[in-house]
Parts: structure tokens; sequence; C-alpha cells
């Protein structure tokens, strides 16, 4: 039934006896409040409280839970539909339903499949008041699938071709994420010339070379399954058109030939979307994005713009380099025109997006829950908006309200039930349904009908405390059905006045807009239906608000002054203010300048940073006051320019209460000179021992006039005191007063002590004397005390003074001593001093090492081992030993050379060395002795010892003499370090034919006392290449290497080529002089005319446009190791003497119908053209080029090389 507000309006006065306040309110609905003591006593129609989303994607390798939780008195009962049947769990074993809940788990870990799962599931709520329903939960598992299987051919661009490499990832559930990585798992670098698309597709706006890889990978992950899947790789080579004329020439007619063009700057065209316009829509809420890719050279860049309209500044976010525009949370007014635009230095484009806004249904009342009492009215609302319009449908209890039971309370009307005298039977769940295409609304509320008495839910005697003058609002929670009305008394007695000066809220607080102090006492509540009633009593309290009685000022002060801010703070006696002073709201520096005493704040040495506002906040548990106050901070007030100076020096020094070892000095500051002293230096001076040398004493701050300073014994001091600042330090003040102190033991004792003999027989003890200061007295002296360390001897002692070192003689040698040095004078001693070690004098060892065995580990090492010698002989400290050894003679030579004896020092007690670089098969000496810090002891017993054979150096030499038709003669000298015993010489010679190949190879073994060989039935006119080397019993040396060529007949023969030794040295043998002979000019002049012809030639046919690709063969064949002819030498082609370590190259062979007599002249080929480096080829061009193939590497044998043959090099030109 309808209630009524009694109001009345009158003054209230302080002095006037308890009131009576009646406020009340109607109201149509009761929420119930969430009380838990209430709602555990309330029966109260099921609600949804929790549920799993309309779109339920699940992970196939997990159990399904599909939520439903919902709360109601009595608690309700669950069951489910399964795509718009009932869903029986109890014929599922797999199915499960969680206790007190409506949670299903199905257990597909055990057996099962996700996809038997797969459906629309609703669940229902239901206790005898009503069932509510949760969404349509559309249950489906997750997809990953592969990559359908593809061959992906490798793509050939020319440099700045477009390209769009496609994705096209496999359907997943949810849709994948994609990028783009190589096989090292690397992202591929974007930009505004490469990019990703919305699609997953990589967009080029043209190719640069360094685009090309192997490796362009998309990746697809799948984030709810936590897989990633991979695209086969896609090859892309970019190449100029030079390399693509190359690549594919020979495959492609002319017509064929794309890449016959290069590709030049273009205007911008769209890769996506194609056309000039295209259609858009979106849901509203959602993030509309718009894409725009171009292609073109130079690389476009992409702006956006909306038609007749302005994009939002909040909402509007350009990703991929401005290629993709966003727009968040869109709305109908987002809709309309949108256009991209592409543009280079050679044009633009643009493209029309049209972009439509559509809405799936949303809220713009949703329904409430109703508690009413028998007999009142209410409505339950249900308005939604979408695009297009939504269907608003009704249920109740989850059953259409078409075909559900009727009630003649309840009346609809559109989105509205109305009801009206509503019984306890008119209880019920009702869901209202707004869908459109794009979506639906599901919302349960619940009608309770209640018969409850009035119930206070706010705890009983609340204390409020309030300050003076502010509102107070006291709290009066309740709950009854019918709606209760609400009375507020003050006091216990009265009559019941309605005063206008306090406001019921609904909620039934009471609120005092203005408390004052006669507003302080307990107020009551009290709740009446025709159920029942029920009463609360609460208190208030006023308390004197916080005020700040003296306020910090605005202040003008010098730089480098001092300033201060007051804040009086007055306050309720019973709160506790707490005071905080802030710089420009925020804190106040970290600076020790800053210093709060009481109510005040105290800045010193101001600086121009500190200018500002400064805040003084009091604050207590119910209020907070603040006051401000600026500071200036200006330069000093004298219109002259201050003057920086070091401060000037301190005076008037004095010495106060003089004690034994203290004193107190005191001084007057001089001027600071505008920049504030920060320190005081105080320096002394000792008159008696270093008169005119002062000494740092000590530091005090720049606050202090004072300094209490510790003194020494024995020393007349004088003391002088500087003043610092920022600037720098002042001159020193006018020395104090002296001031001598008494004279006392020494406190310290000498320092640096050491024994150390400098003979066999004696121990000079050495020492770091004390300085006058330190003595404490007159009559400084020097005890000096030693003993032996490991002897039962006293102390031997003597005392000297002005010295720092004594010697004791005729002490045994190298024998430990303990020593001290202790300081005396006239007073007294110093402190027993700690005793050092030290040792007598060293001599030299007295014996030798014993026992030294050696034992050699290979033809170059040896291993020495030897006993220690005794420590008593050794006489000293023990340094190391030390080897001497010397070769006696070779084991192949008999003779002796001068023997050059070699020393190796072990350090330390090691009684073992090795002995490297020996020579091998020879007989070696040694001996060991051992060193201390005297020198060597006697040497031992020399042992000798043996190493084993090894294998030999190279023949010193290898000469072919005396050539023939059939033959050939070999001399050689045996290898300087034979390195054993020879026991036979190694050949190896194989021919070389007229294209450079090598022939087979022939093994020959020579007896080792031989030094000359003659080979024979040989070829003729042959070119032979030979290698030589030494064997002992160990192995093969290093061998040497020639060439020789037989000749036609006995008045002719080959060329020698320098040899090749070893590791490629080469050695000039004897050369053939052609050049003299007549034959031989006349052949030349006749090949100088005939180049000169063709040379003429070549050039009248280039002029008339003929063709000689010699620079192509020159490029393709040219040898980079070909050099020219040395003219001070008779041979062709290239050349390596001592000091050039190339290997030789290989020119032409000389034919059978060309010969080289012996007796030839020196003259080279240089002295008659232009050399040997080029020739012609059978069309008449000249190559420059001059070289045959290369010849095989042999079986066995280090590597040669050969120069060409004169003659063959000659007739390579005709």
């Amino acid at each position: 039934m309808p209630l009524k507000i009694m109001l009345k309006k009158k003054q209230l006065s302080a002095g006037r006896v308890p009131l009576l306040l009646f406020l009340c309110r109607m109201i149509s609905a009761l929420e119930v409040p969430l009380d838990p003591k209430l709602l555990d006593d309330l029966v109260q129609p099921p609600t949804i409280t929790q549920q799993s989303p309309k779109d339920y994607i699940i992970d196939p390798r997990e159990n399904i839970v599909i939520q439903c939780e919902a709360k109601g008195k009595p608690p309700p009962s669950f069951s489910w539909t399964r795509n718009g049947t009932h869903f029986d769990i109890d014929k599922d074993p797999l199915v499960t339903m969680k206790h007190g809940s409506g949670t299903l788990i199905i257990n597909i870990m055990a057996e099962g499949k996700a996809e038997t799962y797969e459906g629309v599931y609703q669940c229902t709520a239901r206790n005898e008041r009503g069932a509510a329903i949760s969404n349509n939960i559309v249950v489906r598992p997750s997809r990953s699938p592969l990559w359908t299987k593809e061959r992906l051919e490798p793509i050939i661009l020319r440099n700045g071709q477009s390209l769009v490499l496609p994705c096209r990832p496999p359907i997943g559930l949810p849709p994948a994420i994609i990028f783009w990585m190589d096989n090292s798992f690397q992202r591929l670098p974007q930009s505004e010339r490469v990019s990703q698309g919305l699609n997953g597709d990589l967009y080029f706006s043209n190719v640069l070379p360094e685009d090309t890889r192997e490796d362009y990978i998309c990746y697809a992950r799948f984030n709810h399954t936590q897989t990633i899947q991979q695209k086969q790789p896609i090859s892309l080579k970019v190449i100029s058109v030079d390399e693509l004329n190359d690549t594919i020439a020979a495959n492609l007619s002319d017509t064929e030939f794309y890449g016959a063009k290069s590709s030049k700057e273009r205007p911008p065209t769209f890769l996506t979307p194609e056309g000039s316009e295209s259609l858009k829509e979106e849901l509203r809420g959602n993030t509309l994005s718009l894409e725009c890719i171009a292609e073109g050279l130079p690389t476009p860049v992409i702006y956006w713009i909306k038609e007749d309209g302005t994009l939002p500044i909040n909402r509007t976010f350009y990703r991929n380099f401005k290629k993709t525009l966003q727009i968040t949370h869109v709305s109908e007014a987002d809709s309309g025109n949108y256009q991209c635009i592409a543009k280079n230095t050679l044009g633009a484009i643009h493209h029309t997006i049209s972009v439509t806004v559509k809405a799936a249904p949303y809220w713009i009342v949703a329904p409430k829950n109703l508690v009413l009492s028998p007999g009142e009215n209410g409505t339950l609302i249900c308005r939604a908006n979408g695009n297009p319009k939504p269907r608003i449908g009704w249920l109740t209890n989850g059953v259409p309200i078409e075909i559900a039971p009727d009630d003649p309370s309840r009346k609809i009307d559109g989105d509205t039930i109305i009801f009206s005298n509503v019984q306890e039977r008119s209880s019920a769940v009702y869901q209202c349904n707004a869908s459109n295409e794009y979506g639906y609304l599901l919302a349960n509320a619940f009608v309770n009908v209640l018969a409850e008495p009035p119930r206070i839910l706010t705890s009983a005697n609340t204390l409020y405390q309030v300050i003076a003058n502010r509102a107070a609002l006291l709290d009066c929670a309740f709950f009854g059905s019918p709606l209760p009305t609400i009375e507020w008394f003050k006091g216990t007695k009265g009559s019941a006045l309605h005063e206008d000066i306090y406001v019921l809220h609904d909620n039934g607080t009471l609120e005092i807009p203005v408390a004052q102090k006669d507003s302080t006492g307990t107020y009551t509540c009290v709740a009446r239906n025709k159920l029942g009633m029920a009463k609360n009593e609460v208190h208030l309290e006023i308390k004197d608000p916080t005020r700040i009685i003296k306020q910090p000022e605005y202040a003008v002060v010098q730089r480098g002054s001092k300033v201060s801010f007051e804040c009086k703070v007055k306050h309720d006696q019973t709160l506790i203010p707490t005071i905080m002073w802030l710089k420009d709201n925020g804190e106040l520096p970290n600076d020790e300048r800053f210093s709060i005493d009481k109510d005040h704040l105290v800045v010193t040495d101001v600086s121009d940073d500190d200018g500002g506002t400064y805040t003084c906040a009091a604050n207590t548990t119910l209020d907070s006051v603040s006051a401000s106050a600026v500071l200036r901070v200006v330069a000093p007030t004298p219109t002259p320019a201050p003057i920086y100076d070091v401060p000037n020096p301190p005076f008037d020094l004095e010495l106060t209460n003089q004690l034994d070892k203290s004193v107190q000095l005191t001084w007057t500051p001089g001027d600071d000179n505008n920049s504030p002293i920060t320190k005081f230096i105080i320096e002394y001076e000792d008159a008696m021992h270093e008169a005119g040398l002062w000494h740092h004493q000590a530091e005090v701050s720049g606050t202090q006039t004072t300094a209490q300073l510790k003194l020494s014994p024995y020393v007349n001091y004088s003391f002088r005191v500087m003043a610092e600042n920022r600037i720098g330090r002042s001159v020193p003040s006018e020395a104090s007063e002296q001031y001598l102190t008494k004279a006392a033991e020494p406190d310290l004792n000498p320092t640096a002590v050491e024994g150390l003999g400098t003979e066999p027989d004696n121990l000079v003890i050495t020492w770091k004397p004390l300085n006058g200061f330190e003595s404490n007295g007159p009559g400084l002296q020097y005890k000096v005390s030693w003993r032996q360390k490991d002897g039962d001897d006293e102390w031997t002692s003597v005392v000297v003074a002005n010295v720092s070192k004594y010697i004791v003689s005729g002490t045994p040698t190298f024998v430990p001593y303990l020593i001290k040095v202790q300081a005396l004078n006239d007073v007294g001693f110093a402190p027993e001093p700690a005793a050092v070690m030290g040792h007598s004098g060293e001599d030299l060892p007295m014996a030798a090492p014993g026992n030294v065995r050696v034992g050699v580990v290979n033809s170059t090492l040896a291993e020495v081992h030897w006993d220690p010698v005794p420590l008593k002989s050794i006489r000293g400290h023990l340094q190391g030993y030390r080897i001497y050894y010397w070769k006696t003679q070779s084991s192949s030579k008999r003779h002796r050379r001068h023997i050059e004896k070699k020393i190796l020092t072990f350090q330390g007690s090691k009684t073992h060395g090795m002995l490297p670089g020996l020579q091998p098969y020879s007989h070696y000496a040694l001996n060991v002795r051992v060193v201390n810090g005297k020198g060597e002891g006697p040497a031992s017993a020399d042992r000798g010892f043996h190493t084993p054979e090894g294998v030999p150096s190279a023949p010193s030499s290898l000469k072919i003499v005396n050539p023939t038709l059939d033959s050939l003669t070999l001399e050689w000298d045996p290898p300087s370090h034979p390195n054993g015993i020879l026991t036979e010489y190694v050949l190896k010679y194989q021919p070389i034919n007229s294209s450079h190949e090598l022939g087979p190879l022939v093994d020959l073994k020579i007896p080792a006392n031989k030094t000359r060989w003659t080979l024979k039935n040989l070829n003729f006119s042959t070119r032979y290449k030979f290698y030589f080397y030494a064997q002992t019993s160990v192995g093969s040396g290093s061998q040497i290497t020639e060439e020789a060529i037989t000749t036609v007949d006995e008045g002719k023969m080959a060329g020698i080529l320098p040899p090749d030794v070893g590791a490629g040295k080469a050695m000039a043998s004897r050369q053939v002089d052609i050049a003299t002979q007549g034959w031989f000019i006349g052949l030349m002049c006749a090949v100088a005319l005939l180049i000169l012809i063709l040379l003429i030639v070549c050039f009248i046919r280039r002029n008339k446009g003929g063709k000689y690709p010699v620079k192509e063969k020159e490029d393709a064949h040219a040898d980079p190791e070909i050099q020219p002819m040395k003219e001070d030498d008779g041979t062709f082609g290239e050349y390596s003497d001592a000091e050039d370590h190339k290997p030789l190259k290989k020119g032409s062979r000389t034919p059978s119908d060309r010969t080289v007599k012996k007796e030839d002249s020196d003259d080279s080929l240089v002295d008659y053209g232009e050399g040997v480096n080029g020739q012609f080829n059978e069309d008449g061009s000249f190559i420059g080029q001059y070289s045959g193939k290369k010849e095989k590497e042999p079986a066995e044998g280090n590597e040669s090389s050969e120069a060409p043959s004169p003659v063959n090099a000659m007739n390579s030109f005709v």
C-alpha cells in the first residue's frame, strides 16, 4: 500500500527537548539487500550467478567443463538440455555434475572424443519459487589442422617488381594467428615496402636483391591448443636484368623474355583491395580494421581520410606502417565512406571503403528482480536496441510465456510486464530474450512475493564522528515486506516533531545537512510495516574543525640567505593532527638545508631552485586543511654585483683547556665574501723537530668556531686555521701561541725490521727509525735484540742511537734468528715489539745433486731426473737447479768441434726437467748444480746420453748434366744434416707431355754411397720431372725436385728449370742462351713483323665494328700468377728465384721439330719484342693469355713448378 511522507518545517533550537523525527517515503519495489544473514532466512527464486560463454571453444585434449552456478532459497536443482532435448547425464558414465552446482564435467581424457559432445547446451536452475535458465552454450572443440601438402615452385623476379606471397592458412577453430618467420624462427623484417596483410599474405610493394632467400615460411599459431603449424618454405630470388638474361636466355625466345626491360619507376596500384570501391560491415563495439596495400616504385605511402567527416581522435590507430586503419569501439556514427590514398613521386591512387556498422542487441533497460508484498503492484521492463531492431520475447520459468500457465496478476505490454495485486503464487523467474540476426541477449529477473516483518541491518550502537558544519549521514539499512516506513528519533523522550532540516534517503539513511554541536546525541531508527516493528540506536559526535590560525606568508628572499615559514594549527582536543610540508604539491627536497622545527619550516642557503609554492597541510582522521605561500628568490639587494671570493682568513686564535694530550682552539671567522664557509682546516707546526713545516691536524664544519685537538707528547705546537667556501680556500691565519706538551715514553716502535746477512758469518739488522714527532721525548734510542730461532740461547741486546742498522758478527752460516727493535727515550720504553725472523748470511752450496738420470724421449727431447741436495748443504735460500748440457760429438761425424754448453734453470725444488731442441743421432753430456742466493754449488758427475736417429734433411743440391737423346745424368750432394746413417736415396720421376699432363711415376732406389746416377732409355725431346730424397732407418727426409728435357741430338740439350727444394725454394741451374744465334734473330724479326701486321688488321677491323671478345676471354681464362718475362734471365713465362717462393708457371712444351743448342746466346726475347704473355687465336683475336692446362700433382713427393720452354713460347704465336 502507498506510504506517505510526513514533513513539517520548523526551526530547531539548541535547548529544545529531544525530537521525534518521522520520515517516510513510498517505494514501488523492494530489492533484497545482500546481507548474508538475511539471505539465509528469506525464500528466493533461483538466480544464475556463473555460466560458460555463449561460444565455448574447448581444448580436445582436456576434460570438458560446462559451468552453471546459481543461488536461491531453497537451493536450486539443476538440469540440462542438449540440442533442444533433455540431456540425461545419468545415462552417460563420462558425464558428472559437480556437487552443489549445475556445472558439468565430461571426462574425455579417460575415453571418448570431444567431437561426440559438440552441441548446444542450456542449464536450468529450479526451486519451489521458479526456474532460471542459462544462455545457449555452443560447445565446439578447437581445431588446428595441418596445411595441405603442396609443391611450391621457386619464384624468380627482377629487381623492382611487386609480389604477394600467399599464406592461405588452414581453417581452424578459433582462427589462427599468422606470422612469417625464417628457418631459424626469426621474424622476417617488415617495413613500408614489405608487410603482412590482414589475411596473412606477405605483400612486397617492390622487391630488392636483399629480399632473396629460400625460407619465407608462413606460421599459423592456434592459441587454444598452443600449437603452431608451418607452411612449406617459399624460395624467392631477386636478380637484375643482366643476371636474369644470363639465367634464362637459353630457354626463352625473344618474345618470352619478360626480363628484357628493367623495372622502371611507376605510380602506385593497389594489391588489396581490388578495384576503386569496396564494402565493409562491422558490429557495434568491435574494432573496425580497414586495409589498403599498394605496390609501386618508389614505395608508396598510405594516407586515410573519412569523407564528410573526421576520424575519431581517441579511437583511431594506424597499424602496419599506416596500411591498416583501426577504429576501436565503433558505433553507428562511424558508418560512412573511408578513403585510402596511395602516393609516391609518380602519382597517387585512391580506394573508397563504404562502412556499415550493424549492432547485435544491447541493453537499454535490463529487467531487474522484484520483491513485492502480497497485494502490491510492480513492473518488469526489458528494453534493448540493435541494428536491425531486436525482437523481444518473454519466458516464465524457462517456458515461452504464451504457453505458460496463466497468471491473472500479470499483463504483457511489449517490452513490459505489469503486475497488479500479486499473491505468493505469483512468484516466478521471468526471462527476457532480445534477438536479431547478429545475436541475442537473455536476462533472468525474478518476482518474489514475500510477507516479512521489518528488519534493521545496520549494526547497533554505531558511533558516527562528524566535523561541525558538515553533513552527517546516519545509516539505517532495513528490509521488510510490505516495505516498512522509517522513523528517526533523537533522544529517548519528546514529541514527534518533523523538522525540514533533516533528509531521509530511500535506503533509510538520515542526513543532517549542517551538523552543529547540539546535533551530538543518540539517534533511534524505527522501521514499521503491518507485520511488525524494529528499531536501532546510533550515536553522533560533532568535532571542532581543524584550522590553521597562523598561515605561511609570501616571502621574497635573497639568494644564499635563510627563510622561515610559520604554520600554527588549532584542532579538536580529541583528534591528533599530522602536519606535513609540501613544495609545489610534492615532497620537500631531500636536503639538509630544509628543516622543520615545531610550527616552522626553515630553509637555509636559499638557491634559485628553492623558489615555488610551499604548502602546510594538517590532517586528522576526519578532516584536513592546508595553506600555501609562495617563495620568490632574488639576487642580493646591493646594486653592484656581489664579489664572490675565497673567505678572509680567521683571526684571534686562542688556546684554552690546555691538557697533556689535548687543547681547545678557538678562532673568529673572517668575511665569507658572499659564499658561505663550508669548513675550517686546522694545521700545526712542530717548532722543536720540524720548524717551518706545517701538517694537517683536523677539519670542522663551517658553522663551528672551536675545535678540541688531540696532541702528542713532547711537541712544541703552533696552530693556524684556514677557511674554505665554494670558491676556494683562504690564506692561513696568523699562528697561535706555542704550546709545549710534556714528554712521555714512545707510543710506537720502529717499522720495517729485517735481518739479512751479507756475509756467511754475519747478520745485518735494519729498521725504519722514528721521526722526532714520534719520539715523545728526548734521548731517543733503540734496543736491538736477537737470538737463534731454533736454539735455547737467551736474547742478546744492544742499545744504539741515531742509527737504523746494526751488524751482528760471528754468526753461523744461514741460521734463522728472531729479532726485535724497541724504541726508548729518557722517560721510558715503548711497548714490547713483536719478534720478526731473519737469517744470517748465505754461502755457496757444498754438495752436488746426486743420482742424475737421463731418459731419452725422442730424437730431439730428453728428460733429466736428480735427487735433491740436503737443505743443510745448500747453505742458503734454495733458488733452483741448473743443468749444463753440450754435444760431445755427432754419431756420424767423428771430428770434434768447439764445445758450446747450454744452460737450463729450473726454479724452486724441482727434481726433474726436459731438455728440448737436441740434435738427432748425437752424443751429449750434462751435469746438474744447485743454486742459492750466493751462487752455484759444485757440479754433479757428467752424465752422457745418445739421441736416436731421425729423418734426414733434403739433399744439399741436385743437378742434371749431360743430357742426351735418351739419357740424363743426375749429380747431387748428400744432406747437410743426415740425422743418422743414410740407407739409400729414392729417385722418382715422370714424363710431362705436350698438354702438360704427367705420365706414370717411376720409383728408383740408389745406394747411399752414390752421388751421381745416369738414367737411360728415356724418350727423346721429352720433359721429365724428378723427386729426390734420402732415407735413414727412421724414414724419408725432405725432397728436392728438378725438371729437365732430353735432346734431339748430341748438339742440343734441354733448358733446365730452377729446382724446387723442400719447402719450395728455387735454385737456378744452367740456362740455354739462344738469343745470339743468327737463325733465332731472324725468326724473332719475322715474328715481330707478323705481330705488327696482325695488330694493324685487328685495329682496322675493330674500327669497322668487328667484335673481338678479348676482355671476356681474359676474364674467363686469366691466370693471376702469370708474370712478365724477366730481362736478366733466359727463361720465358714466370720464374721464381730464391727470394720468390711462388711455384713456377707451366708454359707450352717443345715440339719435336724444334731444338735449342747448348751454346746459344744469353739474350732474351724481351730484347726483340713486347714479351711473350700474349698470343692470337685462330680467328685472329688477341687474347692476352699464355698458360697451359695445370699439371696434376704426383702421387708422391712435394709439388713442383716449371718454366715454359722459350721455343714453345715462341711457337705459340704462329
